[in-house]
Order: structure tokens, then sequence, then C-alpha cells
């Protein structure tokens, strides 16, 4: 079966639960400790013939001869016992609930939907993108708020041809979500070297990637996600930690970091007086390996993910506008990154890409560099992609040929090599560098820098579509919200919602 049809399939079943209260986001959960218990089973017969992983009591077969009020019972203790197992188990397991209203469908879901099929036989790329499927369907429902987890496709992979990681490179992303920018490098390694060794092939799949995730139930997510895609499938090494990344400095260093650390820019905690009034304390990391300390979370992914880089090693980050221009706190990490760092590129990216309203963002590209007495950063090559570009979710999406000319531009074969498009005599091009002197005598080294003319304001007849226009202002309102939200904090005003 392809995946569509097979997505096609679970997804269609997930209308018949949605009548019974179940999300979008509970049903992908579910199909998660099922599709699990199921390979597990599935490894354990010729040709694999592997030892099970899951205690015999609560392994797939018991789940097959169950029905009913037994089944429902059966169902829950599994989850349960299985959640408090260590490793593999306990990283799909932990926290586990049966959602589930009625047995007679949870039944169906086990007999009918996933035992027929052989997922183990299945390729990686077929049960993957399958998976991947779900779990971009699940990002699109709003209500869920699973979007925040989900970075769009063609822009992972964009930021990945760029990047171009090789086989033995070891590669990180310290906010990983369901796994996309690992999964895309992974992807982009054995497209581009069909020729690895025996001992490539073996890292590849058990020493290359490391992801760290917050919520436990998106982790849970991820690893489902790397497993049936063949990566530490065998559950030697776990690639996966659930973990708060910012809370200490990295044990491990790699050549490559790529991630989209979560949008949300402050961290605070409420605490309640003895006398019942509620105060936000805000969460400062102090990190000895740290420029400056700031409760901006944003703006500590930035320098965590500096340190998580070995030397000369090369990161991606997506970050908001904010992270560009902000004073303070901001102003000192800018000047420390742009001096201790190459930073090379950054890419300006329309609205409309993510499924978290509200946010502009931008991915910022460097290099970790050793101790100098000069800057490391001699220009910031800038690629406006946000300019008179209009992207929806569900009528225009982004695509991977819109990011064509910025890759090309960026020239990952030999990116010291770069032209501009922009000139006086080409005022509309997307692409042109400043310089270390240009950007450091900027107002706070701000890096929120445009040159481009909005056609819209120029010329009314050059207005986007009224859907794309609307959604432009919720998105603009949002943000701005969010930035007021900020001020009354940082004033000591508690905000709803």
């Amino acid at each position: 079966m392809t995946p569509a049809a097979i997505v096609s399939k679970l997804w269609n079943f997930c209308n018949v639960l949605r009548d019974d209260g179940m999300s979008y986001g509970d049903y992908v959960e579910q199909l998660t400790y099922l599709l699990f218990l199921k390979m597990a089973d599935e490894r354990t017969k010729p040709p694999y013939s592997q030892p099970s992983t899951v205690p015999l009591a609560w392994s797939w077969p018991t789940l097959l001869k169950k029905d009913g009020d037994e089944l429902f019972d059966h169902y829950r203790h599994t989850l349960e016992n299985l959640g408090n197992e260590k490793g593999l188990l306990g990283l799909i397991f932990a926290k586990s609930q049966n959602k589930f209203q009625d047995p007679a469908k949870l039944r169906r879901l086990i007999v009918d939907l996933i035992d027929k099929e052989n997922w183990s036989r299945m390729s990686a790329d077929v049960k993957g993108d399958a998976y991947e499927g779900l779990l971009e369907k699940n990002a699109q429902d709003t209500k869920s708020g699973a979007g925040q987890y989900f970075t769009p496709r063609p822009l992972i992979q964009a930021i990945v041809d760029a990047i171009q990681p090789k086989p033995g490179e070891t590669i990180c992303d310290p906010a990983c979500g369901t796994g996309g920018f690992l999964l895309a490098a992974h992807d982009a390694i054995v497209h581009h070297h069909p020729h690895m060794t025996k001992d490539e092939r073996k890292a590849l799949k058990g020493g290359t990637f490391w992801g760290t995730e917050l919520v436990q139930s998106t982790a849970r997510l991820c690893a489902m996600n790397l497993m049936l895609h063949g990566i530490g499938s065998d559950g030697e090494r776990l690639p996966l930690a659930v973990a708060d990344a910012l809370a200490a400095a990295p044990n491990e260093h790699y050549q490559i970091v790529l991630t989209n650390p979560p949008f949300g820019k402050k961290s605070s905690t409420s605490v309640v007086s003895e006398g019942g009034k509620v105060s936000k304390e805000k969460d400062i990391i102090e990190r000895d390996d740290f420029w400056a300390s700031t409760s901006n979370k944003q703006l500590n992914f930035v320098q965590h993910v500096k340190s998580l880089l070995k030397m000369h090693g090369r990161a991606a980050v997506v970050v908001p506008d904010n992270v560009l221009f902000e004073g303070g706190a901001g102003e000192t990490i800018r000047k420390k990154l742009l001096h201790e760092c190459d930073v090379h590129t950054l890419l300006r990216l329309p609205t409309g890409l993510f499924y978290a309203q509200g946010v502009k963002a931008n991915v910022l590209f460097f290099d970790r560099k050793p101790a100098s007495a000069t800057p490391w950063t001699k220009k910031l090559w800038i690629y406006d992609l946000r300019t008179n570009q209009h992207f929806t979710l569900k009528t225009d999406p982004l695509k991977r040929s819109d990011l064509d000319e910025f890759v090309q531009l960026y020239n990952p074969a030999n990116r010291h090599q770069r032209t501009a498009t922009w000139s006086e005599t080409n005022p509309t091009g997307r692409w042109r560098s400043y310089d270390y002197a240009d950007l450091i005598a900027r107002d706070k080294a701000s890096l929120d820098i445009f040159w481009l003319k909005d056609d819209s304001l120029e010329d009314s007849d050059n207005l986007p579509a009224p859907g794309v226009l609307a959604a432009e202002i919720v998105e603009d309102l949002q943000a701005a919200l969010e930035q007021f939200r900020l001020i009354a904090e940082e004033l000591g005003e508690e905000v709803e919602g």
C-alpha cells in the first residue's frame, strides 16, 4: 500500500472516533501505542526472530484474544505497566492512557486496521511517510495545538539542502518536536551518499542523531517517527531525551544543529504566597556558558545552540523577529554571536507558514569558531522571502520549489562564492550582503534588515487576495498582542489567555 492509502485508511477511522469525542492528537497517540506493540510482535517472528522487547503479559497477541470490557481492562493495564518500564518502552508508553470510549472501536482498530498489515516488512519510506502524513494532519487541526511542534516540511528540506549533512557527521535538534529535522537530515544523507560503507550505514542508524524534547506526548510521537524510519529502532542507544534542553550545559557536542525552538517568548512560574496572591517569577536561566541571562526562550536557545556545536560546527535555527532586534540581552547576544561565530546567512520567512500563528520568523545560519581577537563574521547574506510573498496553510501552502532560489544562491557547494541579486540597477533582488562593520553600527546591532519595497503599499492593485490579506492581518494582530502581553508581564500585570 502507498503511504497515502495507509494514511487515508487510518484517517477515515479517526473520523468515526471523532464522534466519540477523541481528538486527532489522542488518535495519533493511541495508534502509536498499538503500532509499537504490533511491530514488536512482528520482530519476534522470522526472518527477524528477535527476543521481544515487550513482556509477554502485555504483548500484541494478548490484545487480539480479548473483546469488550475485558479488552478495555487489559489495554488499560498494558499501558500502565509498559509506562513503568525503562528505555524505549518507557519513552513510548510513559503517562499513557486509554482514550477510547467504546471497546468495539478499539477492537476494530486492532483487528481490522493494524493486525492486517505487516508493518515491519513495509519499507521505512512507506510506513515513515504514512506516519508523517498523520502528524501533518494532526498539526493542521488548530484546535489540538499540535501545530506548535510541527515545522513545515518544505522549509526543513530547504534548510537541510543548504547545510548538506554528510555521513559520519553528528546531528542534533534540541527542540525536536516530532523529529522533522532529524529525519530530513537522515533522508538527505541516504539520498546523496548511496554508496556508504556498512559501518557508515550502521553509524547513520545508531550514532548520528540526537534529539531533546520537553513535552512527553510529543517525544513519544518523535520516538515512533524515528523508529518507523529505522533510526534507533534497535533500542541500544535511544536518540531522544525527554528533558528541558536549556536546563544545563551540554555533555556532548555536534557537528550540525538544526532546530525550530518553540515560539512563545517568556518563561515564568506562578508562585502563590501565604495570603493566596499569585505572582509570576521569571525563569531566568543562569548558565556559565551563556553570554547573557534572560527569560527570553529564543535568545536562550540561540546561546544553547552555539554551546552544542563542535568547533567549526554549523547551525540553522528558526528564530522570531524579536531575536533580531531586541535590546538588552538581545544586543549582547547578537554582538557576541557575530564576533565568536561566522553568522553568514539569514533567511527572512513569509507569514502563513506556521500552524502556530502570530509569529514572524527567520532562519539564522552560523558556524562556531575558535577564540579570536577579530570578529569571525565578515559578511551576513540576507535572503528576503517575506516582502511581497503571500502563503496560506490551506489554499497556497509553501512548496519546496518556492525555496529553490534561496538554496541556489546560498551555494552549498561553496558558500564563500556568492553573488548578490540586489543592486542599484536591480532593486527587486532578494539576495544581498552586509559587512560586519555595517551590522555592528546599527542601533542595538539589529539584524532586522529589509530593503525591498512593499508593492501593496505602492499600488492598491497589487494587494493580495482578500483571504490572504485577512490572514496576514490576523497574524500581525496576534504578534502585536503577544508583544503587549510581554510588556504587561514586564510591568508585573497578570494577563489572561
